[in-house]
């Protein structure tokens, strides 16, 4: 049984920061041992991009062909599909094509357990798995929460944000009501945090208020700065083009936070077996 542990980073709010928390997550994991495997499940390709693939067109194989080739239970080798970064990071990249996956899934048998089925193809090669979902409840971020283990939500300290958050959770409710009773959520990362100002102090208060007794709000929270703009538009992670930076310290922080509690649940996923 392959130890590794599938995380969907996802909020159905956009500009939250979810493309790179996965992207620094990812390599915050490889920093401590992990081999790391990123899915970009997300149109738009912001993380194949943020990786460096400005060209995602012309990519031959991504997302969209692998489950395609799935739901056509054609003969697929989901390792052609699999791009070794220059950071030591894999990726599966996404294009504009895969849009159209999710009218495709509607009518599709199985429809929800297609992304899964290519992910327990290749999963026992790394640690983790991380997919950076779409900011919406479609077909795709189904699937992704189907074959997630846990949940991790990015969520910038903005009022509209809570508001967004609500659904999200009763969205993932819905989720492992419906499809994946084995989901569980992570914790709430809150992501360019500006400490000084009034509105984030008090976004934040009402998020631990609101929901920090069911939920954990990691310790963690990654500041705002230009430079992980910066290193987003350069197609790096903030290690790569900030290493001694605040927000490459926070994410290192917030990686040795997940690593703890993936190795807690396999821990206690080994203790179950026996």
């Amino acid at each position: 049984m392959s130890n590794c542990k599938v995380i969907a980073l996802t909020n159905q709010k956009g500009g939250v920061g979810k493309t790179t928390t996965a992207v620094n997550l990812g390599i915050g994991l490889i920093k401590q041992g992990n081999k790391v495997l990123l899915i970009d499940a997300n149109a738009q390709a912001n993380l194949t991009m943020a990786l460096g693939y400005r060209k995602t067109d012309d990519i031959p194989v991504t997302l969209s062909t692998l489950m395609q080739k799935i739901i056509e239970n054609e003969p697929v080798d989901i390792q052609s599909g699999i791009l070794r970064t220059d950071e030591g990071i894999d990726l599966i990249p996404s294009c504009v094509e895969l849009a159209g996956m999710e009218a495709t899934l509607i009518d599709t048998k199985n429809r929800d357990s297609i992304l899964k089925t290519c992910i327990n193809k290749v999963k026992q090669s790394y640690d983790y798995v991380l997919i950076d979902c779409m900011p919406s409840l479609g077909m795709l971020t189904i699937n992704a929460l189907a074959a997630a283990d846990s949940v991790v939500i990015p969520n910038q300290p903005h009022y509209f944000s809570i508001k967004g958050l609500e659904q999200l959770l009763r969205s993932v409710s819905m989720v492992k009501r419906q499809i994946n009773p084995k989901l569980r959520i992570d914790g709430i990362l809150m992501t360019m945090v500006m400490p000084r100002t009034k509105i984030t102090q008090t976004v934040i208060s009402t998020v631990k208020n609101a929901y920090g007794r069911n939920i954990k709000v990691f310790d963690t929270q990654i500041p705002f700065s230009i430079r992980a703009v910066e290193a987003t538009a350069e197609g790096k992670s903030i290690f790569a083009y900030d290493k001694s930076g605040k927000v490459a310290a926070a994410y290192e922080q917030f990686a040795k936070e997940v690593a703890e509690i993936g190795e807690k649940q396999r821990t206690q996923n080994r203790a179950n077996r026996i």
